[in-house]
């Protein structure tokens, strides 16, 4: 059996399937290749089998997003090392090798995150994920390359292999005996930062997570759901407070999370100057789903917290008081 298994999560992509599959094919041959289809209702599971014969279909029973998603197709993969990619990745030649070199001689490291550069914009940094995600000390994530919607081009100033606290669910490498004993990621994030989560509950538990340059994707983003999408809203801002309710130190915890609800309000008020009403409204559907889970949350805490977030500055305020729009601003 193969050390890697690639796993394309799809949920009707069957033209992303036909755009981006053949890279994966040609550039994976160390690897299984696994299509994870999510109850699709387009002709994406035809296409694969008509095409890709060589590729193993998963189907799901139902949609479960991101989360529930990978949760249930996983169970049917065997390999030592899960390579999670989206149905709108572009991989290169050589993109596994320097990831698996770093499993296989940093028994510490858990979870990696290749450089993810931008499909339309091929010399910038990618949305998500970059050059590697970072957190501020109010739990807000950020990039190395990309710092709320301001997109760095790359100039290899990020070509250093370094350890980073999350790796971008776009691109997600992790060893399947971590995934297994983290239980996966939490089906009540369906889709969104449900990888962050992941990512600090795995550093709880003393792993490791790194950033390799020499692995690069490139990512189209937004294929799945539009950024300008307010169920893209509603999530990002319910998981935001899931996860922290999930993984903060208890001395900060409550502290932390009544500054992320106020900063929330602001944000929604300037939804509604700008006129977007959807946007304000899945804020606070947001916070009510946030009400109605958080006792079940809480619930999940581990014993032990870590504090490595405390080390950055407020990216919210970096950015939009002090015009702190690369990463450096913020260490």
């Amino acid at each position: 059996m193969k050390k890697i298994a690639v796993v394309i999560l799809n949920w009707n992509g069957v033209k992303l399937l036909e755009q981006f599959l053949p890279s994966v094919t040609q550039f994976s041959q160390e690897a299984t290749i696994y299509v994870a289809d999510n109850a699709s209702t387009d002709e994406s599971i035809q296409f694969v089998k008509n095409n890709y014969p060589e590729v193993k279909i998963i189907q799901n029973k139902s949609n479960k997003g991101f989360a529930g998603g990978y949760n249930e197709a996983l169970q049917q993969v065997d390999e030592e090392i899960y390579a999670l990619v989206n149905s709108d990745i572009e991989v290169t030649e050589n993109w596994l090798n320097p990831i698996v070199k770093i499993f296989e001689t940093e028994p510490a490291t858990a979870i990696i995150q290749p450089k993810i550069l931008d499909f339309k914009k091929k010399e910038y940094f990618e949305y998500a994920g970059a050059a590697g995600g970072f957190i501020d000390k109010f739990g807000y994530p950020f990039c190395r390359g990309r710092i709320f919607d301001t997109l760095e081009k790359d100039k290899g100033q990020y070509d250093d292999r370094i350890e980073i606290f999350w790796a971008s669910g776009a691109c997600f490498f992790i060893r399947s005996a971590v995934y297994k004993e983290m239980k996966g990621f939490d089906e009540d994030f369906f889709a969104h930062q449900e990888e962050i989560d992941l990512c600090w509950r795995t550093i709880n538990k003393d792993y490791k997570i790194k950033y390799c340059p020499e692995s690069i994707v490139y990512h189209v983003g937004g294929a799945t759901l539009q950024q300008s999408n307010p169920k893209k809203t509603f999530l990002n801002f319910r998981n935001s407070l899931l996860m922290l309710t999930k993984n903060l130190p208890q001395d900060v915890l409550f502290q932390v999370l009544i500054v992320r609800l106020l900063l929330d309000g602001i944000a929604g008020v300037k939804f509604i100057l700008e006129g977007q009403f959807a946007h304000c409204s899945a804020i606070i559907r947001a916070h009510f789903s946030f009400y109605g889970l958080f006792f079940r949350n809480y619930k999940k805490r581990e014993k032990k917290q870590t504090k490595l977030y405390f080390k950055t500055k407020s990216v919210v305020y970096g950015y939009y008081v002090e015009n702190g729009t690369v990463f450096a601003n913020y260490f």
